[in-house]
């Protein structure tokens, strides 16, 4: 034996006739020997990754082949599915946290309300035919309550929406106060000295929803009752941090796929009974469905760093990384329609359409759960 390849075992002691011990299986290398060693041992420790994974990565690429082969007991030259699955998720959704981003002044990728409020062009002409300063100052005085009556009735609106209309009400009122004073100027009086107004444009919303937060923190009612008072709370608070909603939205993401992987393996069991397949080769099957979503979701994330790098030096490579990104989405459904028809091997017809019922089951689901994850994740912000 080699240097770095004792004679003798150096866990138990027995002679050596190869790379391993044929007594307790520990590797006859020593990683402390060699810097080679010690970095294949990082990665062996974290990721249990070998060579292995460049030839399980070219098999998903196959539809349907990874799966066959491991149901058909040839599983020696490949990662596992529930690892593969594993890696590949977590990868996908690090690699999404790092490319997707919101541009300032939109939440959710939704741009947030901003609504332009005056008192209207009947305000204007009276004070402009306004023949006295007390004219002047009644007019005033109504055009204001009549902003402040329009604020009044969206007190029930959701946060965001609030916080625009606040701002175009606070202008309005503004507004109205700079005509009126210059028209009680035209007329020899004094306007009267600024006044500030009992919610700043910068910050009458965020005040508003940090005095509502504190007072529904106080207040006694349920669990349901506290999350919808939450929710209300934080959706004005996305216009100024959209991404912290992305960054928990994406967090959540791998628990629901790890959840629905058993409920898609459950959907084939179903639609496949007379197939003779166990629950758990149906789960291999389904967990090598979602390595290859997981991958496509890894694919178009690394399609959006490159568009953004791209984009503004080359004229038409956001074009070109569209187009890949649609043929790429185009793919994901062909490509599970054929792995399913390899997999089980029934006719095209019987495959397609058992393909559409469990796609559109599955799909309902994902949204009403999606759907459920982001409401969640904005009352945990």
């Amino acid at each position: 034996m080699s240097a770095s390849h004792p004679a003798a075992c150096e866990n138990c002691a027995a002679p050596l006739h190869g790379p391993f011990c044929h007594r307790c299986g520990q590797a006859a290398h020593s990683p402390v020997r060699s810097f080679a060693h010690a970095v294949e041992e990082v990665f062996e420790s974290f990721w249990h990754l070998d060579g292995r994974i460049f030839r399980t990565l070219r098999r998903l690429l196959v539809p349907g082949a990874l799966a066959a082969d491991y149901l058909a007991g040839r599983r020696a030259p490949y990662v596992a599915p529930m690892r593969l699955f594993v890696i590949l998720c977590v990868l996908a959704f690090f690699v999404g946290k790092l490319t997707v981003h919101f541009d300032e002044g939109e939440a959710g990728g939704l741009p947030v309300p901003r609504v332009e409020v005056d008192a209207g062009d009947g305000t204007t002409r009276d004070l402009a035919r306004a023949g006295t300063v007390a004219d002047v100052e009644r007019i005033r005085e109504r055009a204001i309550a009549d902003l402040e009556q329009t604020r009044a009735g969206l007190s029930a609106a959701p946060a965001m929406v609030r916080r625009g209309v606040d701002q175009g009400i606070d202008g309005g009122i503004a507004a109205v106060r700079r005509q009126a004073d210059r028209r009680i100027a035209e007329l020899g009086g004094t306007p009267a000295a600024p006044v500030e107004p009992a919610t700043p444009p910068a910050t009458a919303a965020a005040r508003s929803d940090t005095e509502a937060g504190n007072a529904a923190e106080k207040q006694a009612g349920g669990w349901l009752e506290r999350q919808v008072r939450r929710i209300d709370r934080n959706l004005g608070t996305l216009q100024q941090d959209p991404e912290r909603l992305m960054l928990a939205f994406l967090g959540g993401v791998p628990t629901m796929l790890f959840l629905f992987v058993p409920l898609f393996a459950l959907l084939l069991k179903l639609f496949y009974l007379g197939s003779g397949r166990l629950y758990l080769e149906h789960l291999v099957v389904a967990l090598y469905s979602h390595a290859f979503l997981s991958l496509a979701l890894l694919a178009q994330f690394v399609l959006l760093a490159l568009e953004d790098w791209a984009a503004p030096r080359l004229a038409l490579a956001g074009s070109a990384v569209g187009l890949l990104s649609l043929l790429l989405w185009l793919w994901v459904p062909a490509y599970l329609l054929l792995m399913q028809r390899r997999v089980y091997g029934q006719p095209w017809w019987l495959t397609a359409l058992k393909f559409l019922v469990i796609g559109s089951a599955y799909t309902s689901v994902l949204v009403v759960c999606v759907t459920g994850l982001l409401v969640w994740s904005i009352a945990r912000l």
